[in-house]
């Protein structure tokens, strides 16, 4: 058995995976999310060892006392601070966090190469500008600054009181040298860090440590379980899904919506706002196309409604069958904008809504705002990935329906493969199956297909047509919402 962990941005999961692949059992805890200011998003890392050991504990207890390795995904870009003594010295800034805008132009003031080096424009999200904003702001607990780890190497060190973290989740911290595939020394000194502030990295399927005693007995797993590097959750969504060489592309449709090519080799496109990171596995790379609220919009328009319940939502929306039909427009930008716009400041529009307007025209607005949202990422995307189908995984990955839409706004066919909704967990499990193996290659296959959902004509001809009114829409209101945010 291998143990994946994914921590993620609502919660923790946790599976179990036979030797043979199957995933043998599966457990999830919640997180919270505080946003005590405009523009801020942040957690307790306590949060997520706590949620951890509740979803671990979840698993069946007699096939834990089999597993042979436990590998680690979670979510990227967020800055855990740490002092001294190794206890974190405030809540942990998220990945959808929008308060260092200013401090992305001062980093790249400070090195002007640094897209060069990187791979990727300054944005708020990354974990480099937030130091940036500590520094400003809260210089105290700057100085008190001993060590940065992303969410799953918190949690890494509890496990094994390792300072540890894998390439594709420190290529989204913009401290890395993405094509040396290292620390850039240039960039931490943008950020008055050095090398002693990071944790030492390492390739995906490479062991970082083992579990303590004291934790391998609370989880009831082998004493010197290895703790493999794993990857950010993208990156071992790719793995869970097979997604290694050029022309091999997922979706994920999670809190966030991700479009995700594999490549071989570094081919950075950062002025379209795609970024380019290292792959979890070793000589290969990635671009991704990031847009910052997805499958979130669906819990938002559900509770907006009254109803708190997002599948009613989608039956609702269903029943029309109105893909491309209505007037109203959905702008999906509830946490602001990655790729393409690479605004944090812009917000979420709905448009379009008359007298007769109910639950399921607002279920269809926003599944295909989030769907026409991906088919901006996918036209910048495209420019540098040659992208036949694309696989689908997270949560949004169980809805049929949202799948033709998504199809009809893509203009390709979705591949559902099995366990696609356990995701970077799946993944972890498979890096940790590499790492006991000694594989910094794959061996194993892609799971096998359940289904396909394949563009439909007189969709994808109605969602074009909206996809133009879809950008007209943030053209003409953006420049409405451009007023200065106190940062503190």
């Amino acid at each position: 058995m291998y143990l994946g962990l994914d921590i993620g941005t609502s919660g923790v999961k946790a599976i179990l995976l036979s030797d043979h692949g199957e995933v043998a059992a599966q457990a999830t805890a919640p997180l919270p999310i505080s946003r005590p200011r405009s523009l801020w998003s942040e957690q307790n890392p306590a949060d997520w060892w706590t949620a951890t050991n509740s979803a671990v504990d979840r698993l069946p207890a007699n096939l834990r006392s089999k597993v042979q390795a436990i590998g680690l995904a979670g979510q990227m870009h967020g800055a855990t601070l740490l002092d001294e003594d190794d206890q974190p010295l405030r809540p942990a800034i998220l990945w959808n966090d929008g308060r260092s805008e200013a401090e992305c132009t001062t980093l790249e003031a400070r090195v002007p190469n640094s897209r060069e080096i990187t791979g990727n424009i300054a944005m708020p999200g990354f974990t480099a500008p937030k130091l940036v904003w500590t520094a400003n702001f809260e210089p105290e607990i700057f100085e008190r600054t001993e060590k940065v780890l992303l969410p799953k190497d918190y949690v890494r060190f509890l496990m094994t009181g390792e300072f540890a973290t894998d390439l594709s989740d420190a290529a989204g911290t913009l401290w890395l040298d993405v094509a040396k595939r290292d620390w850039s020394d240039d960039i931490l000194r943008a950020c008055h860090l050095s090398r002693d502030h990071m944790p030492s990295v390492f390739e995906g399927s490479q062991i970082t440590g083992e579990v303590l005693a004291s934790v391998a007995e609370a989880w009831k797993v082998p004493t010197g379980t290895p703790v493999i590097a794993g990857g950010g959750d993208n990156a071992a969504g790719a793995v869970g899904m097979g997604v290694f060489d050029p022309g091999d592309a997922f979706l994920s449709l999670g809190t966030s919506g991700v479009l995700f090519a594999a490549d071989d080799a570094y081919r950075p496109n950062a002025e379209s706002g795609v970024h380019t990171f290292c792959h979890a596995v070793s000589d290969r790379w990635h671009q991704m196309s990031v847009m910052l609220s997805a499958a979130s919009c669906l819990d938002w328009a559900s509770q907006f409604a009254g109803i708190n319940d997002v599948g009613r939502l989608i039956s609702e929306a269903e029943a029309r069958g109105n893909i491309g039909k209505s007037e109203t427009l959905f702008l999906p930008y509830l946490s602001g904008e990655r790729t393409p716009h690479n605004n944090p400041r812009a917000k979420g529009v709905l448009f379009g809504l008359s007298h007769e307007s109910d639950v399921g025209e607002l279920g269809q607005a926003v599944l295909e705002g989030v769907a026409l949202a991906f088919a901006d990422g996918l036209d910048v995307l495209a420019s540098s990935s040659d992208i036949a189908s694309i696989s689908v995984i997270g949560g949004g990955a169980r809805s049929p329906y949202w799948g033709r839409i998504l199809a009809a706004a893509l203009n390709r066919p979705l591949v559902y493969r099995e366990n696609a909704e356990v995701g970077p967990a799946l993944g972890a499990a498979r890096l940790a199956q590499m790492g006991v193996n000694g594989e910094t290659q794959p061996s194993f296959k892609a799971p096998p297909i359940a289904s396909e959902i394949n563009p439909i004509a007189d969709d994808v001809d109605r969602m074009k047509a909206k996809l133009d009114r879809f950008r007209s829409l943030y053209t003409s209101t953006k420049h409405l919402l451009q007023k200065d945010a106190t940062n503190v």
